[in-house]
């Protein structure tokens, strides 16, 4: 009964929905920290009680680690991780070598494939969010600045449209629930603005750390819509177009979400 609700909530917002919604003022941008009950803001700020830095714990060890194919660890290139200071404001960026954009996963896993000679590791598996993790951390309280690369403008135009974009059997849009109707309910969780500042981040629901790909497919199949292959183009591009949405909002990972 509680799922049917569920889906009966959001068919009633995609139908009361406008069907162009309007981006929200950067003025009126707030993170999804900010609708979040007091206790659960106060396990993101303890990071003896943040269960993410579980992960980054592990993406510490793995940073230092030499691979199997005796190539350099990551330090061994890059350093101390906290040389990453930033890094993580300013993805996904452009990749020459590969001719599109890539997000932060993505990178790690070219670093590995490029100067490790290691294979990819696979999205949504620990060695991979942890990783992410640990470099993420390092900007933690900076500004999200998203790269002024002209390179990066289809893309970004591309994210924004399939975030307005109505789809699925629903027929609703990203938007319909991010920008027009942040700040309601659905069920009883708070619908937030959407931005993807606090990734990877530890959802309560999940009991698990995911990356943004993972909450969009979330949404998607909410929608009844067919969810993008684990880091595919369109994945990359809505999360640039997001980042370009939360820009000056600081980043939070890996953040707590309910």
């Amino acid at each position: 009964m509680r799922v049917a609700s569920r889906w009966s909530a959001l068919a009633l917002l995609a139908l009361c929905a406008p069907l162009a919604a309007q981006e929200i003022a950067s003025g009126a941008r707030r993170s999804g920290f900010d609708q979040m009950t007091p206790e659960l803001q106060a396990m993101q700020r303890d990071d003896a009680a943040n269960p993410g830095l579980l992960w980054v714990a592990d993406g510490l060890d793995a940073w230092e680690a030499a691979p199997a194919t005796g190539r350099p660890a990551c330090a061994g290139c890059h350093g101390a991780i906290e040389s990453l200071r930033g890094v993580a404001a300013r993805y996904p960026a452009w990749d020459p070598a590969e001719g599109r954009a890539v997000d932060l996963a993505g990178r790690i896993d070219l670093c590995r494939t490029r100067h490790q000679g290691e294979e990819p590791l696979p999205r949504e598996s620990r060695p991979l969010l942890a990783l992410t993790a640990a470099v993420a951390l390092q900007s933690r309280g900076l500004p999200v600045a998203p790269p002024a690369d002209p390179r990066l403008d289809p893309a970004r135009a591309e994210g924004r449209a399939l975030f307005t974009r109505r789809m699925g059997q629903l027929g609703f849009s990203c938007a319909a629930c991010h920008d027009a109707r942040w700040g309601a309910h659905l069920g009883a969780a708070a619908i937030p603005q959407g931005h993807p500042n606090g990734y990877p981040l530890y959802r309560l629901e999940w009991q698990d750390l995911g990356s943004f790909q993972r909450r969009l497919r979330n949404c998607l199949v909410g929608m009844r819509a067919e969810p993008y292959p684990a880091g595919a183009p369109e994945t990359v591009a809505l999360e640039l177009s997001l980042m370009q949405r939360a820009a000056g909002l600081p980043i939070e990972a890996p953040a707590v979400r309910p």
